[in-house]
């Protein structure tokens, strides 16, 4: 089910995502910077997927592995420049916390700079990086 906000759609439709787009928005990170484009499709095979679009063009995107059972980790949460400070991650976040697939499962991820932001939807600071939300 998609959600739109102010302009833009938040969606899991795969079909929706491009390949190059998701590529471009991790290479700009410190976690994901070198990742081969492979290793990205094999991820996003693997993964449940969320992008946000606006006019037709992706300018987010995160995925979440899981077992559906135990445990999910929040991984590659990602917004284009020109589109922060719009909230843009925060209803990502919001939700890919509130996917039925992830209810009552246990949420783990990890960051180096953005616990403020995350706290805001239960997960909780487990060492200097690692933060955990119990389903």
């Amino acid at each position: 089910m998609a959600l739109k906000h102010d302009g833009y759609v938040f969606s899991r439709d795969k079909s929706l995502l491009s390949l190059d787009r998701v590529a471009d928005l991790l290479a700009r990170t410190y976690w994901a910077g070198n990742r081969g484009r492979d290793k990205i499709l094999t991820s996003i095979d693997n993964s449940l997927c969320f992008g946000i679009y606006k006019d037709g063009h992706q300018v987010g995107f995160a995925r979440a592995v899981t077992d559906y059972a135990t445990v999910w980790w929040l991984a590659d949460v990602v917004i284009d420049e020109a589109h922060r400070g719009k909230g843009l991650a925060k209803i990502l976040i919001r939700y890919v916390t509130e996917t039925e697939e992830l209810r009552g499962v246990r949420g783990i991820l990890i960051t180096r700079d953005a616990h403020g932001l995350y706290e805001h939807f239960g997960f909780a600071r487990d060492g200097q990086m690692f933060m955990m939300k119990n389903g």
